[in-house]
């Protein structure tokens, strides 16, 4: 049997990177979407989704088209950042069509179809992974440079979906400080190595505060690890967000598209290098 070189182009081996990329969804054919990216967390309430609208503004302020498909079907949370919980999206017999923030992002997720943003979503899994695949195929995205999948926590029935059934070309993996989190977040580094999906930065949200008055940095939560997990899975991005009271604001109140601050330009150089080096 031949070993697995792990580029597909000259790998004859029959192994799972083969199968996985088999898989791919064909995308709605009125979509052009170039680059894909998802946004990972081990564990839920670290600031997933905050990260994924920042990296969708920070792109947008780039002049690029930007999506942002949420793949957190049992708790869809894109559309409040974006003051969009009360708009309900329309379709054709093309297909779905996102909804388009005040800045000009596309937005898809499952608040934008129920009859009211608080409605339970009792889905078994098989469903649920249905539901993002249909996110894929039968929304009318139109020319997206940069989409962004803010995915569900864990490693489960969804991550493995999307990582099979659309062309991911990396992830980003979020945290925060406490030691526990460190260990999931080498769950979550591990599982985009074995489908062999690039780790593009590791992002630690509630890192620091910063004091009002003497101006310091204060780590509530105390010494993180994640630069040493960074260091031995050979990832070279680190962000770090501090807690930041007009961040939450802006979040909770819709606005996230007027926020400030430089905290992931340095992780958005990356990923626009990486689109360019691979589109």
């Amino acid at each position: 049997m031949s070993e697995c070189t792990h580029n597909c182009e000259t790998c004859s081996a029959n192994c799972s990177s083969r199968q996985s990329e088999s898989m791919l969804e064909e995308q709605n054919s009125l979509s052009n979407i170039k680059n894909v990216y998802a946004v990972v967390s081990g564990k839920g309430g670290v600031g997933k989704t905050l990260v994924t609208t920042l990296l969708a503004v920070n792109m947008r302020r780039r002049g690029y088209e930007v999506g942002v498909l949420d793949a957190d079907i049992t708790g869809p949370s894109v559309a409040r950042p974006f003051g969009t919980s009360a708009v309900r999206a329309e379709g054709s017999d093309a297909g779905i069509f996102p909804v388009v923030s005040k800045t000009g992002l596309k937005l898809m997720s499952l608040s934008y179809l129920l009859e009211n943003e608080t409605d339970p979503v009792v889905w078994r899994g098989p469903i649920i992974a249905g539901t993002v695949k249909q996110f894929w195929t039968d929304v009318v995205w139109g020319d997206v440079d940069f989409m962004f999948v803010d995915m569900p926590p864990g490693t489960g029935d969804v991550p493995l979906t999307v990582f099979q059934s659309l062309p991911v070309k990396g992830i980003v993996v979020v945290a925060s400080p406490q030691e526990l989190v460190s260990t999931i977040v080498e769950k979550a580094v591990k599982m985009a190595n074995l489908m062999n999906i690039p780790v593009l930065g590791l992002v630690e949200n509630m890192s620091y505060y910063v004091c009002g008055n003497c101006g310091e940095k204060h780590k509530i939560f105390g010494e993180s690890h994640i630069d040493d997990t960074a260091e031995r899975y050979g990832i070279d991005s680190v962000s770090k967000l501090p807690i930041d009271a007009k961040l939450s604001a802006a979040s909770d109140k819709g606005m996230i598209e007027l926020y400030e601050g430089d905290w992931l330009d340095a992780l958005t150089d990356k990923i626009e290098e990486n689109g360019k080096a691979n589109g």
